[in-house]
């Protein structure tokens, strides 16, 4: 299923969706968190990226897992190359635990911190600001870490490190 999709392997494909959602998830994570007055027009986008970047990157996971293990079963990786690969495979890993804590993360602060007039939880206290906080290190992980699996594709790609 992750393999191809028309002749062409899945994942270069699949890949520009955790490249796109994964850091604007971020960044609107982090607006929502403290900046309370994007609050009232994002929060069902927000609430829509935190499940579907989490999923964006699961499928550049498993179609880079499908790509390795067709490469793979015919011949065509070098034995210098696999420390590459196993790099790239370990930080895409990363990417997606980081971006399933921040979607989690996320959700949590789209349901219970309010938008001004909207209903959840609360909209002033400590619940607020620890959420914000988690987000916020949560975002810099994810992006860290879509940076440097980004990074690492593309330096296997076009230069063979």
């Amino acid at each position: 299923m992750f393999e191809e999709f028309m002749g062409i392997p899945a994942h270069p494909l699949l890949v520009h969706a955790a490249v796109v959602f994964v850091p604007l998830l971020a960044l609107l994570a982090i607006a929502y968190a403290f900046v309370p007055a994007v609050r009232r027009h994002t929060r069902w986008v927000l609430g829509l990226l935190a499940v579907g970047a989490p999923l964006a990157a699961l499928a550049a996971k498993l179609s880079g897992d499908a790509f390795f293990a067709r490469m793979n079963a015919r011949d065509a990786i070098t034995e210098g190359f696999y420390p590459t690969i196993d790099n790239h495979r370990d930080l895409g890993t990363l990417t997606l635990y980081a971006a399933v804590v921040l979607g989690l993360l996320t959700l949590a602060l789209v349901f219970l911190v309010a938008p001004a007039g909207g209903t959840a939880v609360v909209r002033t206290g400590a619940l607020p600001i620890a959420l914000g906080v988690l987000v916020a290190v949560a975002s810099a992980a994810s992006l860290y870490y879509v940076i440097r699996t980004g990074d690492s594709g593309a330096k296997a790609v076009w230069t063979g490190q």
